[in-house]
């Protein structure tokens, strides 16, 4: 599992071997702080887009940045050895940022997929795959299924 979880220089240029194999990259990114059936099912169709699937994995500072300073529930080195155990799953690579923009400049993705929760127009890192004629897609989201009812359910649970 351990070798699936890359830094991001040492990706890029082992992505760049891939590519010239004519292999088919396609990135996709987020916190996955608490893994469940929706997660799973999106990370498979966004794995049927393409020959190899990286995972942009949100940094435990990013995730603080962006959900608040109670999040994550599961450090970023589980969350990443947990993510790299997924056989969908080729790479997963750490970022600290609030977006993974830069990670994706870096990857240069053939294929950028993000959940039907984000527009097309609102997904990060959409032109620099446009202007090397990639594809931009949103796959829709199993209804009933995130992370943050998750634990809103088990703090209702728990206080009562």
């Amino acid at each position: 599992m351990r070798e699936k979880i890359w830094g991001r220089s040492d990706l890029v240029a082992h992505l760049e071997q891939e590519r010239q194999a004519g292999k088919k990259i396609v990135f996709t990114n987020g916190c996955f702080d608490l893994l469940h059936v929706g997660h799973l099912r999106y990370l498979a169709a966004a794995r049927a887009l393409g020959d190899l699937l990286v995972l942009g994995l949100n940094s435990d500072a990013s995730v603080q940045s962006i959900k608040g300073p109670l999040r994550p529930i599961i450090p970023e080195s589980d969350r990443a050895e947990v993510m790299a155990a997924l056989e969908m799953i080729d790479y997963v690579v750490l970022f600290d940022e609030p977006t993974p923009q830069q990670l994706i400049e870096a990857v240069q993705p053939d294929v950028l997929v993000k959940g039907g929760d984000w527009g097309i127009d609102a997904i990060v890192g959409r032109e620099v795959v446009w202007a090397r004629g990639g594809t931009v897609r949103n796959i829709p989201i199993v209804e009933g299924w995130s992370t943050t009812r998750i634990i809103e359910r088990i703090l209702a649970d728990s206080s009562s």
